[in-house]
């Protein structure tokens, strides 16, 4: 029996669930897939929006700005890569221009801070690897990146050292309520709540729907990106934005808090919820309008390829309610960009919905926000050497691209929940994130793993169930 269970493990349900534990509340989340950060929230831009896009009086506008203010201190505790590198939208031609000059405007209405626009030669001056067509642009400041993937465990972890509960490998099936909600999984497991929190991503209104009468529908719009080797990493320091369309913020270059650029999404409106396959067309049409921004990309660089599911809502703006034929069951959907930039923000009003429906506002003493993660490559000389000479293991090193050592990969499995697979090692501590994509460290982490877990090798997956990397011995 929990106060409250939340459903769905990505950015926006990992936010709620630690939040949450800062209370004397029973908190559970309970997830499909076989970890957190499964779905949109490990395939996306990266970046934290300064706000100044969404319209004003929106809970857009207003959870953007306050939870982009929340970043920087929330990433201190979590010990999470994050950087106010600042952002740009650039103007090529007089409607361009005018778009910008409301967008500033607008930014200005909602509270963003430090809006200039720039010339031509300031931005050039600013960037100048972008093209020399350009007229001007919008800068804000408070523009920043981050480790999504990261991020999103470091909530889950800091949730679960707070007395939080997470299951995996736990698709919802069925929501009945008396007097408490009944929840049962896929695996047969009934879990009741006072409360429940939809946060299920481009599931929304499946999760929704189980229990509630429709009121929203979630179409999921594919984004396709192109991850390029770190060679390209310091074309740019800010983040490049052309002006958004109808569509959503458009084309974006970006530096990665991992030295990394980024490029793209495009946008396509599917039905399939499933459909993060990328394809041909999408990745030719990110490159060709990539070139209005700048020429200076080398796609020949290029070392990763992927497509994400963003969650558009018909009704244009966050769905964040309580439902209201269903008591006690809180939406917490249509979490589009700038879902990751809100999320800190969408945890506090989500939790005072909550408050403000009968749970409990009694703080828990002895909840502890702070969470470490050691990062080998940034430790200094003394460092490095006082912690090999207390774990050898952080003298071996794994994955030679973003130079991982094995006691990392051993604290990334010791911290996991459930399972770990290959591509949760890589989404915690970076094995297989280099130029290589784990061409070389690959066979290395599966052994630790197996290893670390007691398990054959045979059955260490490479993400989801079923996903086989070995199928018998050779020899």
């Amino acid at each position: 029996m929990y106060d409250v269970v939340i459903i769905g493990a990505g950015v926006i349900g990992t936010s709620i669930f630690r939040e949450l534990t800062k209370y004397k509340v029973k908190a559970a989340i309970v997830e499909k897939e076989n970890d957190v950060s499964m779905g949109t929230s490990k395939a996306n831009s990266a970046i934290v929006h300064a706000g100044y896009d969404p319209k004003e009086g929106t809970l857009m506008a207003k959870l953007n700005v306050k939870g982009n203010e929340m970043f920087e201190e929330l990433c201190k505790e979590l010990d999470v890569p994050f950087k106010r590198n600042g952002s740009l939208v650039l103007a090529f031609n007089d409607e361009d221009l005018e778009t910008v000059k409301k967008l500033y405007d607008n930014g200005n209405k909602i509270g963003v801070k430090g809006l200039e626009l720039l010339s031509k030669e300031e931005v050039l001056e600013k960037e100048p690897n972008v093209s020399d067509k350009v007229l001007g642009a919008l800068y804000a400041p408070t523009g920043g990146i981050v480790g999504p993937m990261e991020y999103t465990i470091a909530l889950a972890e800091n949730g679960v050292k707070n007395g939080g509960e997470i299951f995996l490998n736990s698709e919802v099936i069925k929501i009945e309520k008396d007097e408490n909600f009944k929840i049962t999984t896929k695996n047969n497991k009934v879990i009741e709540s006072r409360f429940i929190v939809n946060a299920a991503g481009v599931y929304a209104d499946k999760v929704h729907n189980l229990i509630c009468p429709e009121s929203f529908k979630i179409t999921p719009r594919r984004g396709q990106y192109f991850v390029m080797d770190k060679s390209q990493g310091k074309l740019f320091n800010s983040t490049i934005f052309q002006c958004p369309s109808t569509l959503g913020k458009g084309i974006l270059v970006s530096p990665t808090v991992h030295g990394n650029l980024i490029v793209g999404p495009d946008a396509e409106d599917l039905e399939d919820k499933e459909a993060i396959n990328t394809t041909s067309e999408g990745l030719e049409y990110v490159r060709e309008t990539t070139l209005k921004t700048t020429e200076r990309v080398n796609f020949r660089e290029s070392i990763r390829n992927f497509a994400g599911l963003r969650a558009q809502p018909d009704r244009g703006d966050f769905i964040i309610e309580e439902d209201k034929h269903i008591k006690g069951f809180i939406d917490a959907a249509g979490m589009k960009s700038p879902g990751l930039s809100s999320a800190p923000a969408v945890a506090l009003e989500v939790v005072k919905i909550l408050q403000d429906i009968g749970l409990t506002k009694e703080r828990n003493e002895n909840f502890d926000g702070r969470r470490k993660q050691i990062i080998f490559s940034e430790l200094s000389k003394e460092e490095k050497g006082e912690l090999i000479k207390k774990n050898p293991s952080y003298g071996k090193i794994i994955c030679r691209c973003e130079g991982i050592t094995e006691g990392e990969i051993i604290d990334a499995i010791s911290r996991s929940f459930g399972t770990i697979t290959l591509d949760g090692v890589k989404r915690r501590c970076r094995p297989g994130m280099g130029r290589c994509q784990g061409g070389f460290c690959g066979p290395r982490v599966l052994e630790i793993i197996a290893r670390e877990l007691k398990n054959d090798p045979i059955n260490v997956y490479q993400e989801k169930e079923g996903s086989y990397i070995l199928v018998g011995k050779t020899k």
